[in-house]
């Protein structure tokens, strides 16, 4: 079987705003995340943003409706169009480019703050990406991210729990072998010129293996997703870093 299924994305974008679809369930990731960016960002209002790996285009609706000036990119040309129209039909003036991580079409020192979620443990080059995001960031610019970490208990819960079992997930979206331990991104973030990093865990499951079931039941019931910022990051963490060199 295939896995970091990138093709998924292109036969989900029709979906992607569509409540009833599993999808949308990330649209509602917004909230708890940015929770965590606001952390550091207190007023979005005319900061020059941009999302990579923006697919359809939930984030980027986010940052706007906050007076934040957006940019988006996506490898998807399909999830492109779509976030096109979502936010032309909602007066958003987003700028949407189609486009991959590692070779971003944006000049140097041009955004205030990126972010890049649920992207890091899919792009090719993980080194290349956070080289470009730090390359089209103004001097102490804030990189906002979460991503997902590598051990027995992400594989156990992402993959075989998520994808095989339950079905919440499509089958060979991810590949274990490409996410990424807190340690790592830390040591690429830091060689690239990143500093004052601040990780924490972005816990959807309960405290890790500890599968929280009534959580679960009110996803399926709702479609919300449960989420606490905390000391976990054992299966997935989210954090920020600044540009300082």
């Amino acid at each position: 079987m295939k896995r970091n299924n990138l093709e998924f994305y292109d036969e989900s974008a029709d979906a992607w705003w569509q409540e009833e679809s599993k999808i949308y369930a990330l649209y509602h990731l917004n909230k708890p995340r940015f929770e965590f960016f606001d952390r550091y960002i207190s007023n979005w209002q005319g900061l020059r943003v941009l999302d990579v790996g923006c697919g359809g285009g939930f984030s980027c609706e986010f940052m706007a409706e906050r007076g934040a000036v957006v940019s988006g990119l996506d490898q998807s040309a399909k999830c492109i169009e779509i976030a096109q129209k979502h936010a032309e039909s909602k007066g958003f003036a987003i700028d949407y480019k189609s486009g991959l991580a590692e070779t971003m079409p944006y000049e140097a020192n041009t955004f205030d703050a990126a972010i890049c979620v649920d992207v890091l443990e899919h792009v090719a080059d993980v080194n290349k990406v956070i080289a470009e995001i730090h390359r089209v960031l103004k001097p102490n610019g804030l990189f906002f991210f979460d991503t997902i970490n590598r051990n027995f208990k992400s594989k156990f819960v992402m993959i075989w729990l998520m994808e095989n079992i339950l079905g919440e997930i499509k089958r060979g979206v991810h590949d274990w072998n490409k996410f990424i331990k807190p340690e790592e991104v830390t040591k690429i973030m830091t060689e690239r010129g990143f500093g004052n990093i601040d990780i924490k865990g972005f816990d959807l499951f309960g405290e890790a293996l500890k599968l929280n079931i009534d959580s679960y039941r009110e996803y399926k019931k709702t479609g919300m997703v449960q989420v606490k910022i905390n000391d976990d990051t054992s299966i997935m963490y989210i954090g920020k870093a600044e540009k300082v060199t």
